[in-house]
């Protein structure tokens, strides 16, 4: 199990509540919330991003700050998921006669993911750069200062077993090899759309980190900017932490802050997006003897309750809202399979979305359920939470506990119908792209790190309510029964 996501180690953490809620009802940047199922004209949905608390100062290749990444850069692992051609998908195509903007604009496209090692002796510093993120683990302010001394505490202790994951699946992770591909299919499919683009990758963790991709577009002269983040949903976790970085990086840059931008923050909405997820569950189904008898598992990645409850994340409820269109394309072609939502990957002692993948297998056989596909819903590409926890540990617990028949949808990757539904999203962003779609005043926490005084006795109380907290014992049990 990879650990993509440790927050629930810290029992006391403080969120700002307005941080994830800004993203559904904020107003000052330029972003879109992509077309759905009813809707066929592309939006425009302005959007508010609020830097979160600010990670300890490091300088990045451009001179913002960012959490460091090892020394060397590593080449991708893993086989070909994806075949880098573009099908036509029948009516879904939205034919694009003239993009005076082509010739106009240089037109760049981000693709945002969150990265993984590409060896075994990439693991420990990807998890500390996963861990040094404030949105993955969300300090108080007073613990601020110690981001970083906790981040090499984790990953260090959480490492070997993570290793372990990774050795099953071939020695890292695919995902760096699969976004590429991606990315050369989405610049295939926009040519066809008479757009010409270049398309770059920014990880979160690892090669090729955001920082990397944007010096690259600085390189290119790029003149109009889409950010595409590979998450279908949004999650202040997953796409709320990329865009901070990016944030940054364009803040403190004089031509980037001039860039125009659009932002799609998710389109789990997408007529293309949920086609293309409803005929890989059918194709699927077909390879059961008895199709009917079927339960289509949904498994998502799971997020802490307090994300949703205290910090407003509207992950829960566009992953509610996105199986719901999954499951009505399903009934419009005559598949009325029981289904079910669980949420998969929880850590820590603390309370994360339910209901728990592993708890709700056991129920499935325990009712006598015989047949069962498994559907990755958060996730467009292999990595470790498909290959290794979805593929072996939960499909060894399904069969410990009388499921007979185990079958699981595969990610979309470079799936044709899916990459050509990502160039529409992108061409219907571009008319609303705009040099305010970065610019966000510095927060709180920010400001308190460039006054030494302030930063100083922060640095001192955040000492000692570490050192309580560290060695107190619901803390040291909870290393123990998490880490090891």
């Amino acid at each position: 199990m990879d650990a993509t996501s440790f927050s629930g180690l810290l029992p006391h953490t403080v969120f700002n509540p307005n941080f994830a809620r800004s993203y559904a009802q904020g107003t000052p940047l330029t972003s879109v919330s992509c077309h759905s199922l009813e809707e066929h004209r592309p939006s425009s949905q302005a959007l508010a991003f609020l830097s979160s608390n600010k990670t300890s100062k490091r300088t990045s290749l451009l001179g913002g700050s960012n959490v460091c990444g090892p020394v060397q850069k590593r080449n991708g692992v893993g086989k070909a998921f994806c075949a880098v051609g573009l099908g036509v998908y029948g009516e879904n195509v939205i034919e694009h006669q003239s993009h005076s903007h082509a010739t106009e604009d240089k037109v760049g496209v981000l693709l945002l993911n969150l990265g993984g090692p590409d060896t075994l002796n990439d693991v420990q510093p990807f998890l500390f750069n996963l861990f040094a993120d404030p949105d993955i683990i969300r300090l108080p302010r007073l613990f601020q200062c110690l981001q970083w001394p906790l981040a090499k505490l984790i990953s260090v202790l959480r490492a070997p077993k993570s290793k372990e994951g990774y050795a099953s699946i071939g020695g890292g992770s695919p995902l760096r090899k699969i976004t590429n591909e991606q990315a050369d299919a989405l610049k295939t499919a926009l040519k066809a759309k008479n757009l010409t683009a270049n398309v770059y990758v920014g990880m979160r963790y690892w090669y090729p980190f955001t920082e990397e991709a944007v010096q690259q577009i600085k390189r290119d002269r790029i003149t109009k900017l889409v950010v595409l983040p590979l998450y279908p949903q949004f999650s202040i976790s997953t796409t709320g932490s990329s865009i901070r970085v990016l944030q940054s990086i364009f803040r403190e840059d004089a031509y980037l802050s001039r860039l125009p931008v659009s932002i799609i923050r998710s389109w789990y909405k997408r007529e293309g997006y949920v086609i293309s997820m409803a005929d890989l569950i059918e194709n699927e189904l077909e390879k059961f003897t008895k199709p009917e008898e079927v339960m289509i598992f949904f498994s998502a990645h799971g997020v802490p309750v307090s994300y949703v409850e205290d910090a407003g994340d509207p992950y829960k409820d566009q992953m509610e809202e996105c199986i719901y269109l999954i499951i009505q394309k399903l009934k419009d072609r005559g598949i009325n399979n029981d289904h079910t939502l669980a949420y998969q990957s929880r850590v820590g002692p603390v309370e994360w979305l339910k209901p728990y993948t592993d708890k709700v297998l056991v129920e499935l056989g325990q009712k006598g359920v015989k047949s069962l596909l498994a559907v990755p819903v958060s996730f467009v590409s292999e990595h470790i939470e498909t290959l290794e926890e979805i593929d072996m540990e939960y499909k060894e617990l399904a069969l410990e506990s009388g499921i007979e028949n185990w079958g699981r949808v595969p990610a979309l990757n470079c799936t044709s119908s899916f990459i050509t539904d990502l160039a529409d999203a992108v061409i219907e962003a571009l008319p609303t792209a705009s040099a305010t779609a970065m610019s966000t005043p510095r927060s709180v926490s920010e400001e308190d790190d460039l006054d030494p005084v302030r930063y100083a006795i922060k640095l001192l109380f955040g000492s000692i309510l570490a050192f309580v907290l560290l060695f107190s014992p619901r803390m040291i049990l909870a290393f123990k029964n998490n880490l090891f």
